[in-house]
């Protein structure tokens, strides 16, 4: 019986690697920079490591935010499972922390009770996170240039680059799986195995999506917002990274994408760049929003069904 509790949690990881993949090695990839078979491996690993050393403070804030028993509990983690997942099938990336939080919502309309000051501080981080990774990425670029174009050769640059883009993606994975190892399994936190155990098994289920990642989804972000170079690509990252790695210190699990996005405008202006594609990003946007609605109406319904 405790593996169909915890069944809808293994799929929402594996979702979430899959579709979160792009934000933390998406650019690099589709610039060439970094070969994909190798960047997947280092990836996993590091999620999974960030999860078991930098995940507990999370998980309590997702049990905390409503008062479901553990059946609506797990079915509430398979609804955000496919928002997530038909997000993915429209080559869109999705947030796992509003798919959760959207679905716990839904159900709770039908069976419990939600807690308004917790959920107040999750809707205003989801505000902060892209002008915070907006900010780093806009901060980072400008002090990182100044070595990279004043003070190296032409070969230190390409050394630099490689190196700093390695680094990034290492810190980002980590970071990842430290943040969002909340939205997998944070629901049964003091019902379900200790923190520890249930850490990592969101960060095995991640990092298995990591493994199997989508492409599509790796070019949208990658390369459909804005072309950038590859020195820019590891910046955008490194401003998700700080990020992500931020708020898991502080408990909340928030949104990988809003972050990427935030910070590849950030390197955008302060590159001075203004060829973004605008409807891509409002197509995105559009995600941000449809995506809790979605998943919210989803476990609404099927909870709804359930009580039936």
């Amino acid at each position: 019986m405790i593996f169909f509790y915890i069944l809808p949690s293994l799929l929402l990881g594996w979702s979430l690697g899959t579709n979160n993949a792009c934000h933390i090695f998406g650019p690099p990839v589709v610039s060439g920079l970094v070969s994909y078979k190798k960047v997947r491996i280092v990836s996993a690993i590091f999620v999974f490591l960030g999860a078991v050393v930098g995940g507990k403070a999370g998980l309590k804030t997702l049990s905390q935010l409503t008062n479901l028993d553990i059946r609506f509990l797990s079915l509430s983690l398979f609804c955000a499972f496919l928002s997530m997942f038909l997000m993915t099938l429209f080559a869109l990336p999705a947030s796992a922390t509003q798919a959760v939080v959207g679905s716990l919502i839904g159900a709770t309309i039908l069976k419990g009770e939600v807690n308004l000051g917790l959920l107040v501080g999750i809707l205003v981080s989801w505000l902060l996170t892209p002008v915070g990774a907006m900010f780093f990425s806009f901060v980072l670029y400008n002090a990182l240039s100044l070595l990279f174009r004043k003070f190296l050769t032409i070969a230190g640059q390409d050394r630099f680059i490689k190196i700093l883009t390695w680094i990034v993606i290492i810190y980002s994975s980590y970071s990842l799986g430290a943040n969002n190892v909340a939205n997998v399994t944070g629901v049964f936190a003091d019902i379900l195995f200790t923190p520890t155990i249930l850490t990592m098994i969101g960060g095995i289920a991640i990092a298995v999506g990591i493994l199997t990642t989508n492409q599509k989804v790796l070019h949208t972000v990658g390369k459909g917002i804005l072309e950038m170079d590859h020195f820019s690509s590891a910046i955008s990252i490194f401003g998700v990274s700080i990020s992500l790695w931020i708020f898991s210190l502080i408990g909340i699990p928030v949104s990988a994408t809003q972050a990427i996005i935030g910070s590849i405008i950030g390197v955008g202006l302060a590159t001075g760049t203004k060829t973004f594609d605008y409807k891509l990003i409002l197509k995105i946007v559009f995600g941000w929003i449809g995506t809790p609605l979605a998943s919210g109406l989803i476990s609404f319904l099927i909870i709804w069904i359930f009580k039936l």
